[in-house]
C-alpha cells in the first residue's frame, strides 16, 4: 500500500530543498517508514513549512496526485499543530478518502484535543506496530478498530485501545528510512548525519516531555540499542553517503550506562582504524553529582569524539533545583567541562532564559558559569512552555498564560511576560549572551556578529529576510562566521 508522512519545519530556506543537512530528519516517522517497507509497503515524505503559505497546497496537491496514497501519517510538535492541522483540514476536504493519522510527542501528551480536528485517528506512544496494523486493515478494505496504541473515530464516538508496552528490543527494528529524505536535502558544508543510539530518558526535567511521555505506554521507557548494531548503521551511512565526515550520536544521555557508552566508544575505534578517513562524533551528556567522567571523556576521545554538548540551562542552582528539577552544582559543570577539554573534546552549553520564576540576578549566575566553561559554542533558547510538560501546568497555575502563544519565532522571542523578569529584559540579555560571556575571550568581531545574528533571530521580518537573502556572499560570509563551532 502506498502511504505518505507529512513533517512540517518553521523555517527553511528552499520550498523544493529546505532541509541542509541530513541530521535535520526526524526520527519517529523514518523508522515508521522504514519498517513498512520491510513489509512491502512503498512509502514517501512530503516536507513542508508554514512560511510558505498557500504554495502548500501546490506541493500536497502535486505528490498526492502522483503518488495517490491510502494513508497519510503526520507529525508535529506543539508549535508546528496548528499549522498541521490546516494541512489535514486541506486534504480531508479535497481527498476525502485518504485516511488521516496523526502522532508524536505533542499528540501523547494531549490526545484529548486532537480528534476534534480533522484527522481520523491519532496514534499515542510508538508507532510501528500501530501504524502497521493500520495499514494492513485498511489493504483489506476494512473499518479501522481495535489496534492499540490508536485512538480512531467511529462516526460520533471514539474508540480509545490503549497502548502496547514500549518496543523492548531496538535492534529488532531497521535502520531509519534515509532514502525518502534524499530529495529534501542541499546539504551545506559541515553537514552531519545522526545516528539514534536509543530511546526514553531517566531524568524528570520540568520543562521536557520524556516525565510525562514514559507515562504513555507499559514497559520500560530506557532502552540502549546494542553497540555492533550502531557500528552495523554506521557502517551502512558510509557506504551509502562516502563524503559523510561526522555522525551525531542522538540519545538523551550519553553517560547514562558509563559501561555501555565505552563499549560503544571500543567499537567505533575499531572502526575508525578500517576507514581510510576516520569519523568524527559528538553526543548529549547530562552531568550528575559527582560524575566519574575521566574514563569516558578518555574513552570518546580514542574513538575521535570532536565534541560533547552539556546542559547547563540555568546556572541558578535554585531555579535548576526548585524549577527545572535538574540535581547538580554549579562545579559538576565547571568540572566537567575542563575534563573534557583536558582530553581535547569541544564543549558546546545548553543555556535557557526566560524561565518561570527566573530573575535578573538567576540570569547572571548563567553568565557567571558560562565565563568559567567558555564553550566552544553555545545553544541558547528563551524559555517556551509546551503543553504537557511540568512547567506549563506550572505557568498555567500561575497565570502566565494569558493569551494563545505565539509559535512563530519559538525560543528565539519571549513568550512570556514574567513579573520577575520582564520580556524587554529577557530579549535584552539573549541578544547579548555572546558579548557578555566571551568579551575579553574572543575577538570582537566575532562577538558582535553573533550579537548580530540574536538580534536577527528574534524579529520575524529580519529573520525571514536574512534566510531570502542569504544566497548573497556577504551573508554566506556571515553565516560561516555566526555558525562556526
Amino acid at each position: 500500500m502506498n502511504v505518505y508522512f507529512i513533517y512540517s519545519l518553521m523555517t527553511i530556506d528552499s520550498a523544493s530543498k529546505p532541509l541542509h543537512t541530513p541530521e535535520l530528519m526526524q526520527f519517529g516517522i523514518s523508522y515508521i517508514s522504514s519498517f513498512l517497507k520491510q513489509q512491502g509497503h512503498q512509502t514517501k515524505l512530503i516536507v513542508l513549512s508554514r512560511v510558505l503559505g498557500r504554495r502548500n497546497r501546490n506541493i500536497i496537491d502535486k505528490h498526492l496526485l502522483r503518488f495517490k496514497p491510502k494513508l497519510i501519517c503526520f507529525t508535529a510538535i506543539s508549535s508546528e499543530y496548528q499549522f498541521i492541522t490546516g494541512m489535514a483540514k486541506y486534504i480531508k476536504s479535497r481527498y476525502p478518502d485518504i485516511y488521516l493519522l496523526v502522532g508524536g510527542p505533542h499528540v501523547t501528551l494531549n490526545p484529548d484535543k486532537i480528534l476534534l480536528d480533522d484527522f481520523d485517528a491519532l496514534c499515542i506512544g510508538e508507532g510501528e506496530y500501530a501504524v502497521l496494523e493500520l495499514v494492513s486493515q485498511l489493504e483489506k478494505g476494512n473499518v479501522p478498530s481495535s489496534i492499540p496504541n490508536l485512538w480512531i473515530k467511529d462516526g460520533s464516538n471514539i474508540e480509545k485501545k490503549p497502548p502496547r508496552p514500549f518496543i523492548k528490543n531496538l535492534d529488532s527494528l531497521p535502520f531509519p528510512d534515509r532514502d525518502m529524505w534524499q530529495e529534501w536535502i542541499e546539504e551545506r558544508p559541515g553537514s552531519k548525519h545522526s545516528v539514534l543510539l536509543g530511546r526514553g530518558c531517566p531524568f524528570q526535567c520540568a520543562y521536557c516531555c520524556n516525565h510525562a511521555l514514559k507515562k504513555a505506554a507499559p514497559g520500560t521507557y530506557v532502552r540502549f540499542r546494542s553497540p555492533d548494531k550502531i557500528i552495523e548503521e554506521i557502517k551502512e551511512i558510509v557506504t551509502k553517503f562516502p563524503n559523510q565526515r561526522e555522525i551525531y550520536l542522538e540519545v538523551e544521555s550519553f553517560g547514562i550506562n558509563k559501561k555501555w557508552a565505552k563499549q560503544l566508544c571500543f567499537k567505533l575505534e575499531g572502526l575508525n582504524k578500517k576507514l581510510s578517513q576516520p569519523l568524527t562524533y559528538g553526543a548529549n551528556l547530562r552531568i550528575t553529582p559527582n560524575s566519574d567522567l575521566e574514563s569516558l571523556f578518555a574513552a570518546c576521545k580514542r574513538c575521535n569524539f570532536r565534541f560533547v554538548n552539556i546542559g547547563l540551562e540555568s546556572g541558578s542552582q535554585r531555579v535548576r533545583r526548585e524549577i527545572l528539577k535538574r540535581n547538580y552544582s554549579n562545579e559538576d559543570i565547571i568540572n566537567a567541562a575542563a575534563l573534557a577539554k583536558k582530553h581535547g573534546l569541544e564543549i558546546h552549553l545548553f543555556n535557557m532564559i526566560g524561565i518561570p520564576g527566573e530573575t535578573p540576578a538567576d540570569f547572571k549566575e548563567t553568565i557567571k558559569v558560562n565565563r568559567k566553561c567558555l564553550p566552544d559554542s553555545h545553544f541558547t533558547s528563551i524559555f517556551f512552555p509546551y503543553p504537557g510538560t511540568d512547567l506549563y501546568f506550572l505557568c498555567k497555575k500561575r497565570g502566565l498564560l494569558k493569551k494563545s502563544l505565539d509559535t512563530e519565532m519559538e525560543r528565539t522571542k519571549a513568550a512570556l511576560d514574567l513579573p520577575e523578569f520582564t520580556r524587554k529584559q529577557i530579549l535584552k540579555n539573549y541578544i547579548w549572551f555572546d558579548y557578555n560571556v566571551y568579551k575579553g575571550h574572543k575577538p570582537i568581531y566575532e562577538i558582535l556578529a553573533r550579537v548580530f545574528l540574536s538580534k536577527i533571530r528574534s524579529k520575524s521580518f529580519l529573520n525571514h529576510s536574512l534566510r531570502r537573502l542569504s544566497h548573497f556572499v556577504f551573508l554566506k560570509q556571515l553565516r560561516s562566521v555566526l555558525t562556526k563551532k
